[in-house]
């Protein structure tokens, strides 16, 4: 399966996410630049992205990966979805309209202890989201937590007028943070998640790309995310984001069609 061939792409260097230095960031961050070299798609690299940091972030007390889950986002026009995907989106909305142009945050990549969570196809309600208009985002706490720690205006990720968007100041790269995960508001499937895989906090890192699509990397912490290591991971957004710009929107996906 892809996701076992990653593993191979993966170093054996080893980061904490309770004690992530200065000396690991730069290290993690070109680590995770390079790893665009040789991918067809962003959903590649995205799949490499994912696979590194679910694979060398490891308690350095028990050598266990630190994280229950790792998954790479990235809005995406509904159009532009396979229809699998599109059928996706509106069973999330329950067959209210979706306008071709509406953005849908799209599951690229996903790492995690569970084998579902390792193939995209098999996310239960994840696989893409229709932000549909700004009353959807702020019914969904996550993803409206997400895009304002992000320091973005929600009517800016969902605009789908590229004259407008790129008139709305928004910042390059920023962090999702929630320490404690545990009872948070902004956390969903508390009993079903993040009691069971033990989800201590939960971090996220991205922003906008130049096509004005978001894209997000959202780690589910076992250990507790200290804010310092939070704020490094603004710094690991921008190398992210320049492994995966140069793709075009024909690039952005595997064809279904020929995915193993």
């Amino acid at each position: 399966m892809q996701y076992i061939q990653i593993t191979i792409l993966a170093s054996n260097t080893m980061y904490s996410l309770e004690t992530f230095a200065k000396a690991d960031l730069y290290k993690c961050s070109v680590a995770l630049r390079n790893l665009e070299y040789g991918s067809r798609t962003m959903e590649d690299t995205a799949n490499r992205i994912v696979r590194y940091i679910y694979d060398n972030f490891l308690d350095p007390r028990t050598g266990e990966r630190e994280a229950a889950l790792v998954r790479f986002f990235k809005t995406h026009p509904y159009r532009e979805l396979s229809h699998r995907l599109q059928g996706q989106a509106q069973s999330i909305v329950q067959g209210q309209y979706i306008s071709p142009a509406t953005k849908c945050l799209t599951l690229l990549a996903t790492a995690g202890e569970q084998l579902q969570w390792n193939d995209r196809r098999r996310s239960m309600g994840h696989q893409a989201i229709p932000l549909i208009d700004e009353d959807f985002v702020r019914r969904a706490p996550m993803i409206l937590q997400l895009i304002q720690q992000f320091g973005l205006d929600v009517k800016a990720v969902i605009e789908t007028n590229p004259a407008l968007i790129t008139k709305s100041p928004h910042r390059a790269f920023n962090v999702f943070h929630i320490p404690t995960a545990l009872n948070s508001p902004y956390i969903p499937g508390q009993q079903e998640f993040v009691v069971p895989y033990r989800v201590k906090s939960v971090l996220g890192f991205g922003g906008m790309l130049p096509s004005n699509e978001l894209f997000a990397v959202i780690v589910f912490s076992k250990v507790f995310v200290p804010v310092e290591t939070a704020n490094r991971f603004k710094f690991i957004s921008a190398y992210v984001r320049v492994a995966v710009e140069s793709y075009s929107r024909n690039d952005v996906l595997i064809p279904e069609t020929v995915q193993s």
